[in-house]
């Protein structure tokens, strides 16, 4: 059982679900704690306090259930010694005073009828009586169970209703409560698997054979499949041989996917047995005292994947001998770590051949796979190594997914998550890195962290008690977000006591009740937790660990976390909210730098207990170091693909990783990763390279902390296969022997160093009474044969030698010395060995020998040699001929060999005299076909040319391929031709003839003996002279094949065209077997230039329905080819041709070449458009819209073939008052009222045709989406600006129509307006205000233009620098903008000049501004003056200031200035005093200023004194600078006096009588006088405004008392 799935996750009837009730954990107490009796069985007395418990709900007669207070919830299962669950243990009740015996009035009786029993039973030994209590007793117990049996099921029952009504609640994902098992049984015998599954809700069940689902109706009375109260199983029918695999059944519902896997072998036994019986195997067990010979053959590469790829490794296994009933046991390993099947593996066994699939490709499966092959003998391993490259980034630029994702130190709601970081970030460095979960059985993916960590550790906390969750990481940089990683392995959030526990197997169920005490405990307050210890600390987290208080109750037991910084006593509670369940937890948000303490407390339900002892002061920050970069890199040459890297380790590094290698072709500049898995050693080998490049590597170290920085560049290095010098020579033998020298023979070295070997060097040696001499060169140049005569030796003295190889890499050591030779002359007649035995061409039934001649012929010439065998490990006596008969070849080729067997060859020479000595014996060769190997294969091409063709898949750079004729190397090029391309060599016969017969053979150098031969009898070369002279003949050739088009008026035309044809070929014309003859109906053409043959039918009927034939014949060339017209493709061929019938009609009067559609145009204007044809004068088009016609106006057009109708057009362009620059703003006049049905018609006499366009519902919201398609594609992109009320993005388009949809998005979410961020349209510019913008606003900012497809949207990036530049715009014209408000001004009310009569009354007033109030200061001649009772100064209300005279005379006049001022400026208005004499009072006129700064006449001034009416119009504002005069009324004074006038000033004629109150003025409404043109040289006061500043908007009073001259 799983330990990922907490215990109250459990629904199988075995687990316990008393936590669902306090009702039934109340009951099951009371049974615990008031229990008289002990276990009396063995069982017992070795069983745990583990047992069983009774859950029960709400729904139970309460009065059946005695309430006390909550305790622990214990488990009861029975164990034996070996830990082996037995049954289930139920804990009895012990007596207490509180509850008295706790037993029911049957227990209570049962007890005593027990009791008496024994009493009796002691007492009397009658068998009658025993009888009878026993009966009695039995009655009883039985009874009782079958209560008991009855209050569990009402137990269960209610368990399932609280179940089905919580469902939410309750729902986990499958388990296996017992898994299946493995069976091995005898053939045509029946096995069933059982398995029993737990979930809600119920899991769906299938069972697998080998990963193929297994169908009971495709195999009936095969395979049968039965599901009963949530057991499971599969019954398999009188098994077979076939029915051996790997069984997996699978559980699923919506909370996720769990398999169990079993296996099923069926094994085999020779004879008849009894079907009904498993009959016992007869004699011994075959593989007894066999020794068993394991090869792997065909083996898999070094292979490159992909991440998300599926790779295959796979072997042949060839065992010897071959035991059906035998089967060795297959492994697999990752860097030298065994591997099991799961969702990323799967492995196959099918009885020769080994299979690993890695289902999906990640770089955890990086590494050196190793197939182990283990047999009774022995076992046999090979290893290759398997590189996964990084996927594609999704983000151009973004770094590679990390790795190796795992979970350490799962707790209760913490769990930390390590990785591995990426071997490449592709040139941007990684920031950190970002961790998810998911909860197992759902898709949803949670970030846990808000900013990336760059420590390769993080806890990740606030995890649900008893939930599994699965983890990913992500890496990032500044170009984008990496892949995630692969997920972790699920773990479960729990108490590791909890893990350790649900680990164990659930107890099936025995029948066995095994009866326990416990006593109860109360709550009580937890102690102080034990060993608190900082476990890690780095800067962006500390996490500490600690152990549970001693004692009993830990049930619910929280703790709450303090810290404390260093040198202060102030302890502050971390998790204040919620405390966590877990003795671990991580602190985040400390201060880098910075020196903390740290206690814990322990809480429960009876209060929060003593803090345990504080923690020493730990310092925030990264403890870990990167690592320091490795030191000097070596590369080597190793093969002609990869390369030996070794490198120095990291002198400064804690614990490491591993190291990343790189590698980078010299001058390119760019570095690609040699492995995606950080490797543990120091030495590496990088292989995919590319030959005869030059490279350089570099290494980095990597560990938790980071990656190092890398290491110094290699020296560069030649990709190319290693040379090294020969191996030496061996096998050192005389051939023959005269008075002063001596022919040597010897064997090619083993090892030729991986070039051709050049020579060799012979050295000789004289041996006196056994004691060597010194070594002498017996030749100085090298020799290219391997046999030499040694000269200049001396007759009856013994000889030893030794040989030298050489090739381009130097000569290498000498062989060993050869035995002793005495150099004398030998006289025998028979000829002397054989030698260069060669053996090529090995197969698993045969091999060809080759040899050369003895050099010593003997006394005469060799006439034919016998060629030996025998096995490699047979004795001496086990040689045996091969041939009966001498053969004068010197080649033989051996047959009847055993497979896999080992043999050893020699060969004889004979004469007339003889047989002569044996030739050296050769190495052991075994007979077996290596993988791969190919035979040479004849061909004969189009042309008829016959060639030999040869490929080798194991050839090198210096491999060459040799053909020879009967073993020997052809020269001769003229009859035949050699052509070498890659590893496919061909030899090509330039004129075959009896003389090319024989035996062709190919050999190519250096590979491991790849040769092939191919025998050209007399009968094969007849038949390949057939062969090619039917290729040169060949049958007619067809261009195309018979086949069916329509043309004009819907006539069928059936065609084929041949590639040649001569003028005496004909053709037949068959139709269901009936040959057609030209006629009305058929009309046939032949073109015998083009090859084209045709017939034409006008129509087809249905009685044309069948097979068409054209049968060709050219001399004795012949072909056809057949249509079937039949069917659907008949009747569709049929109406097809109708159709083409009636469009020809059609196409004889106006018609439509293209049917009514529409365009928008570049400038979003909708234009109906249609192609016709066949138009004339007389033919009218008319257009209609839900069935009225339109008029032919301007929008109508007909040029070129196509007619036309604009349905929407631009405003024309119009000047814009509201807009100084005169913009001109366009609008769409399209809209929902110019949807609907439009139709063109065209007719003549000819007739008419019609076109139809539906613009209603889709068709006009297909259309209104291309409009919007051009609005969106004319956005420009999105700007950000800054306005005194915030931040405003914006985007122009072309044109903006009001149906166009848009939405804002904020970080790809759609934004929720409100009164601080808003959106709006002005003329073409879309906008989005954001007002009083803060961080949170930073993020990325998109419009989306919606066109009904996938839309277009603009974005803009709302953060960093761009934010910053933003904001600090938006808070300087904040300020500017309060500062503007708030400043000090003079709103108006002056005028530049004031004459008024001495001794009268001035008044004038203007309005005051600004926040704060402004101080007021009044100048005359620009010096100071202050209020006194002559001139009076005011300021009232903090708004209007006033200046009064009481009584005018001639030293008031001068220049007055008032100034105001604030902290935010100063502003002055002056204007100029004149007085004048006296003149009779003729009244008061008031004279002061609207709230656009014009002068107005007073509310005293007498109407009939106003020349013109008042009219209630406003003048222009002063800020414009717009000069208006008024006329004023002439005046009859007594004196006749008449002012004079004086442009730029404002005479007032001041009277005596005194000016008008305050409450009169505001009772009297302000009118303002409307100008009217000045006269020249009219006696009037000219009044003209002076002009304010352009920023202020004056607004004041000016009064003045007297009368208006």
């Amino acid at each position: 059982m799983s330990g990922s799935i907490p215990f109250y996750q459990k629904h199988h009837r075995h687990y316990d679900r008393g936590y669902r009730s306090k009702e039934a954990e109340s009951k099951v107490s009371q049974y615990q704690s008031s229990s008289r009796y002990t276990a009396g069985s063995s069982m017992s007395a070795t069983s745990s306090s583990r047992g069983l418990k009774v859950s029960s709900h709400s729904g139970l007669d309460a009065s059946r259930l005695s309430p006390i207070p909550k305790r622990a919830k214990p488990t009861y299962l029975a164990v034996d010694k070996e830990n082996q669950i037995i049954g289930y243990v139920v804990p009895i009740f012990r007596g207490s005073q509180e509850f008295a015996t706790g037993l029911s009035d049957t227990e209570e009786a049962r007890v005593r009828d027990t009791a008496a029993y024994m009493a009796r039973r002691d007492l009397f030994t009658s068998g009658l009586e025993m009888e009878r209590s026993e009966l009695i007793s039995r009655k009883q117990t039985m009874r009782e169970s079958a209560e008991r049996i009855s209050l569990n099921k009402r137990i269960h029952e209610h368990g399932e209703h609280f179940k089905r009504m919580n469902e939410d609640s309750l729902m986990h994902p499958p388990e296996f409560v017992i898994k299946p098992r493995s069976h091995t049984v005898w053939e045509k015998q029946c096995v069933r698997l059982h398995c029993t599954v737990s979930g809600w809700p119920d899991p769906r069940v299938v069972w697998y054979k080998n990963n193929v689902t297994i169908d009971p109706l495709a195999n009936p009375g095969k395979y049968k499949l039965e599901s009963r109260y949530s057991v499971h199983s599969l019954e398999i029918n009188r098994c077979d041989f076939d029915d051996t695999a790997q069984y997996r059944v699978s559980a699923m519902n919506s909370k996720g996917e769990l398999s169990a896997f079993a296996s099923v072998v069926v094994k085999r036994f020779k004879g008849e047995i009894d079907e009904s019986l498993p009959a016992p195997r007869h004699g011994p067990v075959s593989e007894y005292g066999i020794t068993f010979q394991t090869h792997i053959v065909d083996r898999f590469g070094v292979s490159f994947g992909r991440e998300g790829e599926t790779m295959s490794l796979g072997c042949t296994v060839i065992i010897y001998p071959s035991l059906h009933r035998y089967q060795p046991e297959i492994q697999w390993y990752r860097n030298d770590a065994l591997l099991s099947p799961s969702k990323w593996n799967h492995m196959h066994w099918s009885g020769d051949r080994a299979t690993l699939t890695l289902t999906h490709l990640n770089k955890e499966d990086e590494g050196l796979y190793t197939l182990r092959v283990t047999t009774k003998s022995g076992y046999e391993t090979y290893s290759a190594y398997v590189f996964v490259r990084d996927s594609d980034a999704e983000v151009e630029g973004a770094p590679g997914a990390p790795l190796d994702v795992r979970c350490l130190d799962a707790n209760k709601d913490y769990i930390i998550v390590t990785w591995k970081q990426p071997a490449i970030d592709r040139g941007s460095s990684i920031l950190g890195y970002f961790v998810d979960r998911c909860e197992v059985g759902t898709n949803h993916w949670i970030q846990c962290n808000d900013t990336p960590v760059k420590f390769a550790r993080f806890p990740v906390t606030g995890l649900v008690e008893g939930r599994s969750y699965t983890f990913r990481v992500r890496a990032v940089n500044k170009s984008g977000m990496s892949r995630p990683s692969r997920v972790s392995e699920p773990v479960a959030a729990m108490d590791p006591a909890d893990r350790a526990r649900m680990r164990g197997t659930s107890a099936p169920w025995t029948g066995q009740i095994i009866v326990t005490e416990e006593e109860p405990a109360e709550s009580i307050v937890p102690g102080r937790p034990l060993e608190l210890q900082v476990t890690e600390a780095t800067k962006n987290y500390v996490v500490l660990s600690w152990k549970p208080p001693g004692g009993k109750c830990l049930e619910g037991v929280m703790y709450y976390v303090e810290k404390c910084v260093s040198g202060t006593d102030s302890w502050q509670r971390v998790n204040t909210e919620i405390p966590v369940k877990s003795p671990r937890f991580a602190l985040f948000d400390l201060a880098e730098g910075k020196s903390y303490s740290f206690r814990v407390r322990c809480c429960n339900s009876a209060g929060v207990g003593e803090p345990s002892d504080p923690t020493e002061a730990t310092t925030v920050g990264d403890k870990l170091d990167i690592p320091s970069a490795p030191g000097k890199v070596v590369p080597t040459r190793n093969t002609d693909t990869s390369v030996v890297v070794s490198w120095e380790a990291s002198r400064e590094a804690k614990e490491l990783v591993g190291y990343y290698i790189e590698g980078s072709i010299v001058n390119s500049n760019v570095w690609e990763p040699c492995n995606n898995k950080p490797v543990n050693a120091t030495r590496f080998i990088c292989h995919g390279l590319m030959t005869g490049e030059i490279y350089v590597f570099r290494v980095r170290a990597v560990n938790a902390a980071g990656l190092s920085q890398f290491s110094q560049e290699s020296e560069p290095v030649e990709v190319k296969a290693a040379i090294a010098s020969p191996a030496p020579p061996y096998g050192i033998s005389v051939l023959e022997c005269v008075r002063d020298s001596m022919v040597l023979a010897w064997k090619q070295p083993t090892f030729i160093g991986g070039a051709d070997i050049t020579g060799y060097f012979v050295d000789y040696r004289e041996v006196i009474d056994g004691v060597p001499g010194k070594w002498h060169e017996a030749n100085i140049r090298a020799v290219s044969e391997r046999a030499y005569r040694v000269s200049d030796l001396k007759e009856n003295r013994k000889y030893q030698f030794q040989v030298r190889a050489a090739n381009m890499a130097g000569v290498g050591i000498p062989s060993l010395p050869s035995d002793t030779f005495l150099c004398e002359e030998w006289t025998i007649a028979v000829p002397g060995p054989p030698h260069d035995l060669q053996i090529r061409e090995v197969r698993s039934d045969s091999l060809v020998l080759l040899w050369k001649p003895p050099v010593y012929q003997g006394r005469d010439p060799v006439n034919g040699f016998y060629v030996d065998i025998k096995e490699a490990d047979a004795p001496e006596e086990a040689w045996r001929g091969v041939n009966n008969k001498a053969t004068e070849k010197t080649y033989l080729k051996i047959k009847n060999l055993k497979e896999t067997e080992m043999y050893v060859f020699r060969v004889r020479a004979q004469n007339k005299a003889g047989v002569g000595k044996t030739s050296d014996v050769t190495e052991p060769v075994p007979a077996l076909t290596k993988p791969g190997t190919k035979e040479i294969l004849v061909d004969v091409d189009d042309d008829g040319i016959i060639s030999l063709n040869f490929e080798c898949c194991d050839v090198t750079a210096d491999s060459k391929f040799v053909w020879s004729k009967n073993y020997e190397e052809m020269t001769d090029s003229s009859r035949l031709t050699v052509e070498t391309k890659g590893n496919k060599s061909k030899a090509v016969f330039q004129t075959p003839g009896e003389e090319d017969i024989g035996i062709y053979s190919c050999l190519v150098t250096h590979t491991d003996g790849a040769s092939s031969s191919y025998t050209l009898s007399e009968e094969e070369l007849k038949r390949l002279l057939e062969i090619s002279h039917d290729h040169k003949f060949p049958i007619i050739p067809l261009k195309s094949e018979l086949a069916v088009e329509l043309l004009e008026k819907g006539r069928v035309r059936f065609w084929l065209q041949a590639e040649k044809m001569s003028a005496s070929g004909k053709v037949d014309y068959v139709f269901n077997d009936n040959a057609l003859s030209q006629g009305e109906k058929y009309k046939m053409n032949f073109d015998k230039n083009t090859g084209v043959i045709e017939m034409i039918m006008e129509s087809l009927t249905p009685a044309d329905e069948g097979t068409f034939t054209f049968q060709l014949q050219d001399g004795k060339a012949t072909n056809q080819s057949s249509l079937v017209l039949i069917g659907d493709v008949f009747k569709e061929l049929q109406k097809e041709s109708e159709f083409q019938r009636k469009e020809w009609f059609r196409k004889q009067g106006p018609h439509f070449i293209e049917y009514l559609g529409y365009e928008v145009t570049p400038e979003c204007c909708v234009l109906l458009k249609c192609k016709v044809g066949n138009m004339k004068k007389e033919t009218s088009a008319l257009w209609y819209k839900d069935g009225r016609e339109i008029k032919a106006d301007e929008h109508l057009g007909f040029t070129e073939g196509v007619l036309k109708l604009e349905i929407a057009q631009r405003d024309s362009p119009a000047d814009t008052a509201d807009y100084a620059d005169s913009l001109i703003w366009r609008r769409l006049k399209i809209s929902k009222k110019d949807s609907g049905v439009y139709k063109v018609v065209l007719k003549d006499d000819r007739g008419t045709d019609t076109s139809t366009l539906n613009l209603i519902d889709q068709g006009f919201k297909d259309l209104m989406n291309e409009v919007f398609s051009f609005i969106a594609n004319s956005s420009t992109p999105l700007k950000i600006t800054s306005t005194e009320t915030g931040i405003r993005l914006y985007t122009f388009v072309s044109y903006y129509n009001d149906l166009l949809q848009v939405t804002w998005h904020y970080k790809d979410s759609a934004i929720s307006f409100s009164d601080r961020i808003k959106s709006g349209v002005v003329g073409e510019q879309l906008w989005l205000q954001i007002t009083e913008p803060t961080e949170k606003d930073m993020g990325k900012y998109a419009i989306e233009f919606n066109d009904g497809k996938g839309g277009l949207r603009r974005t803009v990036e709302l953060s960093g620098q761009a934010f910053d530049d933003a904001f600090a715009e938006f808070q300087r014209l904040k300020a500017a903008a309060i500062a503007e408000r708030s400043r000090a001004r003079v709103a108006g009310g002056l005028p530049d000049v004031v004459t008024i009569q001495e001794g009268k009354a001035l008044n004038l007033t203007c309005n005051i501004s600004g926040d704060p109030i402004p101080e007021v200061t009044w100048l005359k001649n620009d010096r100071e003056i202050t209020s006194d009772d002559h001139c009076i100064l005011k300021f009232e209300s903090g708004k209007f200031a006033s200046f009064t005279i009481t009584a005018v005379n001639t030293a008031d006049s001068g220049k007055y200035s008032i100034l105001v001022k604030n902290k935010y400026g100063t502003e002055s208005g002056d204007f100029t005093l004149e007085v004048t004499e006296g003149t009779p009072d003729l009244g008061v006129t008031s004279y002061w200023t609207d709230a656009d700064g014009n002068v107005v006449f007073g509310p005293n001034t007498p109407k009939e004194k106003m020349k013109t009416s008042v009219t209630g119009t406003k003048m222009q504002k002063r800020k414009e600078s717009v000069t208006k005069t008024l006329k004023m009324e002439k005046v009859e004074d007594n004196k006749g006096s008449e002012a004079q006038k004086d442009e730029g000033k404002v005479a007032v004629v001041a009277a005596v009588e005194p000016k008008a109150s305050d409450s009169e003025q505001t009772e009297d409404t302000k009118e303002e006088v409307q100008p009217v043109t000045e006269a020249p040289e009219q006696p009037a006061d000219t009044v003209e405004e002076p002009e304010a500043p352009a920023e202020t908007q004056p607004e004041a009073q000016s009064e003045s008392s007297g009368e208006k001259q």
